[in-house]
């Protein structure tokens, strides 16, 4: 169904509101006990502008919403580009920052030589993501810490959810054609269903970025809404492909389309194409989750994926999502990193500020 009500436009002229720092007495605290039930993906009460968010859900197709649509690449590229200077964290406030990101991580394995071993490595480096002399460290031994998600292909769902078991971990699987999305959408629906009946929780779809080149709202719109049909209740993220949209424009009218078809995250890339996440890119994804909030009174969570290595990278996006939607949107519930290399930086950067000294980066393998 389409809803043509007129709108006012969606304009993204990208101005800093403020020069506000990162509070050095920040309230955000390493994350929960992975043993609560806080730790899996669950709604909390989201503000925004102090108005309570529900949950995203499915909405008819508003096309003047997507063709109102502009972006001010200048003005995009220049707030991204003076982000990282204006924004900065220190010693012990650093360190529990990167805490977070470890709590928001989808630690991933992606790669066309992946093994049932391997995963099982990736699901032991999941439940106990610091080696040990970091945790007692830091004081950190209550805290159970883990990663927000273990991300792998539909063949080694089952592998991970019992390697997982008993740490309420989710598990998440890359599906619908990973990573072109290409394939029949019959048999991208059928991948869904076997990756849920697997057991994953989590389901990370790509959409067919040709809808997006040709302008087929209403075609990206049902391929979308038809994904979230099938996981139902199962969390599902809406991989955009922004590396292959082009222009800040499409990645803004794309988000707008996943969000009125009910997806709950919206995701970057796949990290297979050329260009992955990018802070631009995350900018205009971020304001576009904002309007629509505004708009609907729903929360859309959001994970950047591909090309995130380092501790550095962490702060800035993490920074860059408290500034642009506030702190509900620091939870592993409405925001995720996808990446695997950045956790060994982040152990890093964290023996760095138990010790003084940086250790090399061999002393930190992932899987």
């Amino acid at each position: 169904m389409v809803n043509r009500e007129r709108k006012r436009p969606v304009v993204y002229y990208v101005q800093p509101r403020d020069k506000m720092e990162i509070p050095s007495n920040t309230a955000l605290q390493p994350p929960a006990s992975a043993h609560s039930p806080a730790h899996a993906v669950q709604p909390v009460q989201v503000v925004l502008n102090g108005r309570v968010l529900e949950s995203n859900r499915r909405i008819p197709l508003n096309l003047d919403w997507v063709e109102e649509v502009r972006v001010n690449t200048s003005a995009v590229e220049r707030r991204a580009a003076t982000h990282c200077a204006r924004r900065t964290v220190k010693k012990e406030h650093q360190a529990a920052w990167l805490l977070r990101a470890i709590a928001c991580m989808d630690l991933t394995t992606l790669s066309g030589d992946d093994s049932t071993e391997r995963v099982k490595r990736l699901c032991a480096k999941a439940r106990n993501p610091l080696q040990r002399h970091l945790v007692e460290g830091l004081g950190l031994e209550e805290l159970h810490l883990t990663v927000g998600a273990v991300c792998v292909y539909h063949t080694f769902v089952e592998t991970a959810v019992k390697a997982l078991e008993g740490s309420a971990i989710p598990v998440a699987a890359v599906s619908a054609g990973f990573p072109a999305g290409l394939s029949p959408l019959a048999e991208r629906v059928e991948e869904i269903r076997r990756s849920i009946e697997a057991g994953a929780s989590e389901i990370d779809i790509v959409i067919t970025r040709a809808h997006v080149f040709n302008g087929e709202w209403q075609a990206l719109y049902d391929e979308i809404a038809a994904f979230k049909e099938t996981c139902g209740p199962v969390h599902m993220k809406a991989i955009l492909g922004t590396g292959d949209l082009m222009t800040l424009r499409n990645v803004a009218r794309a988000s707008w389309v996943a969000m009125m078809a009910g997806a709950d995250f919206i995701k970057t890339s796949t990290g297979k194409e050329a260009v992955n996440a990018t802070l631009p890119v995350s900018l205009t994804m971020a304001r576009a989750i904002r309007d629509y909030a505004e708009r609907t009174g729903m929360a859309v969570g959001f994970k950047p994926a591909g090309g995130i290595r380092t501790a550095r990278q962490a702060l800035d996006w993490l920074a860059m999502m408290k500034d642009e939607l506030g702190r509900p949107w620091l939870e592993p519930s409405l925001f995720r990193f996808g990446a695997s290399g950045m956790l060994a930086d982040i152990e890093r950067q964290l023996e760095h500020h138990l010790t003084g000294r940086y250790s090399a980066a061999y002393r930190h393998p992932i899987a």
